[in-house]
């Protein structure tokens, strides 16, 4: 019996047929426990107290670059940084810009938002490797969120006012007093740095519940999922600028077959000269790209075609005069320096709330996922807390100055690390490369064509399309991950974008649940050369014992599963405890009958002496005394389980059979010990004589010796 000091288990002499004397295993005693109100007073004060030692190193780990900038070593990286940093900041310079578009946003605001958390992401990022800035999927919850509000508030064509707008006022929105109307534009940016604040706001307020392990639930295959399938809903949002057309996006749920419905009942619209743009500069971009990724080992850095794209393009529009002559959509007017401060609109937060909470959460786990990624591949960590605050802060600070939600980028990340960086010092570089085009450059991209943009985010789009390649090789690997992608792709690109996040955490919640509940019984066999068990179906030359069956199951038992446990344990033996107690009642009323002269109303074939025999497959049977379960597999036990397992010891138990647990973990045991399974208290006194053994050859012996001074008690009645 297992008592309070110990576990008793007996191991076979190998060389003898004899039992060894019994060990005990003595547990070790748990740490006392403190009343409630004393662990809260000393979590309190150990968390609250202040010294200067604690007051330092707060600090340090949440400005991080005081730890690595005293130890940067200059002429070992200064070479790196610099060298990534510029790269990278050229080719932000279209993706701002073009990724503007996506969001729904002027192009200067693409620009603000590079450059500031750039800097941000410097300062408090614990990655040293990753670059921080616009991403596609962000841009596109951006904008949806920006166009629903749009049309709210009356603004129902791109560019244009309607007649309604007037009601629409700057009054009350931050700096902004002096009641003039805000046009299209300034709302629009409005409604996207409001969305930024409070996913930031979000994001801190994560990091501050040091919740930053949440990001383990979002898993690889779900994000993948989700980036394709908001990288269809990009790829269709832009062919309205690839032919020209001016269209709204159409909000709400099934946008994608909205957005195709659209289109098709416009092509006749389509404006020529920017169909001819449009394949001019894929046919250029793509090659491009294929070549610098092919040649990537041997280029020290890519070449920027992108760039080149851009440059030649709105030379072509501007002396062209595209836009005058031929009705092609420019960029526009791009200020130099920087707008003034400016709060969010307060009385918008509520209206966005829910939108910026999804967002808040894709930022962090995209970014979290690049960090660890990138850590792990150059031997250092990243603190996933201090990630939160770096990703929230980028978002709070830079939406006073009119930019919109940020998170790392895969294809940003894998240049700069690819062109020799080191540190973050190469975000400073970069958001010096921004800075010159925001305070000199800008304005020469005025003709710049929007189907130039909108080319630039399809090519971008390519290493995400290509995940539609490795379906069938996911299929083959791991089907449960391969289905979490295809339910997450799908309701993401076909339903709703913001749904699809959900769905796909739902699905994998629900895919982890489903494995518990087909977990199988399996019974074990043991090796001919020593005491090892193993699934006797899965190996040759494994032998059963005759008389003691051994089994395995390989998940928790709880209380969603506890019902599938026992009737799989019955199935898998071949009876059903309950229902033979049953028939042995109706037996001995029957019996009972005919001995005062009653007639029974059993069928022959029933009539028959109350051995048992577990049928243990279609072909063999065998009498079966006792009953060994292994618990190795057995993670944790809740109350449920604990009652299944007394349910199974007791039925079994009336029915003449003993079951005996083998190879259960300190978890189970301390469950076991505190549901009652081992006290004479149970009813019947089931627990009275229980036994846990810590082998299974202990758990056979211990069976096969009950056997023997019983005489075969699995016989009787």
């Amino acid at each position: 019996m297992l008592q309070e000091d110990g576990c008793c288990t007996a191991e076979p002499d190998r060389t003898e047929a004899r039992l060894r004397e019994p060990l005990i295993l003595e547990r070790a005693e748990g740490e006392p426990q403190t009343k409630w109100h004393v662990a809260v007073s000393q979590r309190l004060k150990k968390h609250c107290s202040c010294t200067p030692q604690k007051a330092k190193s707060k600090i340090l780990g949440f400005v991080p670059i005081l730890q690595w900038l005293p130890r940067y070593q200059l002429r070992d990286w200064i070479l790196g940084d610099v060298m990534s940093g510029v790269i990278v900041g050229i080719l932000l310079v279209p993706q701002s810009i073009a990724y503007s578009l996506l969001a729904s946003q002027d192009p200067i605001y693409g620009l603000y938002t590079s450059f500031f958390s750039s800097i941000i992401y410097t300062l408090l990022g614990s990655s040293r490797h990753i670059s921080v800035g616009i991403f596609g999927v962000l841009c596109l919850l951006v904008g949806q969120v920006v166009d629903r509000e749009l049309a709210l508030a009356g603004y129902l064509t791109e560019g244009g006012v309607s007649g309604d707008n007037a009601t629409v006022f700057l009054s009350g929105w931050g700096n902004n007093s002096d009641g003039q109307i805000c046009d299209r534009s300034c709302y629009a940016i409005t409604v996207g740095a409001t969305v930024t604040f409070t996913a930031g706001i979000y994001q801190v307020l994560m990091g501050l519940l040091q919740i930053g392990f949440v990001s383990v639930y979002l898993s690889d295959s779900l994000l993948s999922g989700f980036a394709t399938g908001a990288s269809l809903t990009i790829l269709t949002s832009q062919l309205k600028y690839l032919l020209g057309l001016k269209i709204p996006r159409p909000q709400g749920w099934f946008a994608l077959f909205k957005t195709w419905y659209g289109l098709l009942t416009n092509i006749g619209k389509t404006n020529i000269c920017d169909l001819i743009t449009s394949l001019l500069c894929l046919a250029v971009l793509i090659p491009a790209k294929e070549l610098n990724d092919r040649f990537k080992a041997k280029l020290k850095a890519p070449i920027p075609f992108e760039l080149f794209v851009v440059i030649i393009a709105t030379l072509a529009s501007h002396f062209g005069h595209f836009n005058a002559e031929y009705g092609s959509g420019v960029a526009g007017a791009i200020p130099t320096g920087f707008l003034p401060p400016q709060m969010p609109s307060w009385s918008l937060i509520p209206s966005v709330a829910v939108d910026a909470f999804s967002i808040a959460i894709v930022g962090f786990a995209i970014t979290v996922s690049l960090s660890e990624m990138f850590a792990k591949k150059h031997g250092y960590k990243v603190d996933a807390n201090q990630e939160m605050y770096a990703i929230g802060f980028c978002n709070i600070l830079p939406s006073f100055f009119r930019c919109f939600t940020t998170s790392a980028a895969l294809t940003k990340t894998l240049v700069k690390e690819s062109t020799g960086c080191q540190t973050q010092i190469s975000g400073l570089v970069t958001a010096l490369v921004l800075l010159l085009v925001l305070l000199v450059i800008a304005p020469l991209f005025f003709s710049l064509q929007k189907c130039v943009l909108a080319v630039i985010i399809v090519v971008n789009l390519r290493g995400a399309l290509r995940k539609f390649l490795d379906v069938p090789r996911m299929w083959r690997v791991n089907r449960v991950d391969a289905s979490v992608w295809l339910i997450t792709m799908g309701t993401s690109a076909l339903v709703n974008t913001e749904l699809g996040l959900l769905v796909g955490v739902l699905a994998s919640a629900f895919f982890v649940l489903g494995r518990t509940q087909r977990a199988q019984i399996l019974e074990l066999g043991r090796a001919d050369t020593r005491e090892h068990y193993e699934d006797a179906s899965s190996y040759r030359g494994l032998q059963v014992h005759p008389k003691v069956a051994v089994f395995r199951y390989a998940a928790p038992i709880y209380y969603a599963n506890q019902s599938l446990f026992k009737k799989c344990l019955y199935k898998r033996i071949g009876l059903d405890p309950v229902k033979e107690k049953a028939r042995r009642v109706k037996f001995s009323k029957s019996k009972h009958q005919e001995e005062n002269g009653g007639k029974s109303n059993m069928k022959p074939e029933e009539n028959r002496p109350e051995a048992v025999t577990l049928m243990l497959d279609q072909e063999s049977s065998r009498k079966l005394h006792s009953l060994v379960i292994d618990c190795s597999g057995v993670l944790f036990l809740d109350t449920a389980g604990v009652n299944a397992l007394k349910e199974v010891l007791k039925d079994y138990g009336e029915v003449g059979i003993k079951v005996v647990l083998v190879q259960c973990n300190p978890s189970v045991l301390d469950s076991l010990e505190r549901g009652g399974y081992f006290s004479s208290k149970n009813d019947g006194d089931v627990g009275k004589n229980n036994m846990i053994f810590f082998t299974i050859s202990d758990g056979v012996q211990y069976a096969q010796s009950l056997a023997t001074a019983n005489g075969d008690f699995g016989s009787q009645g």
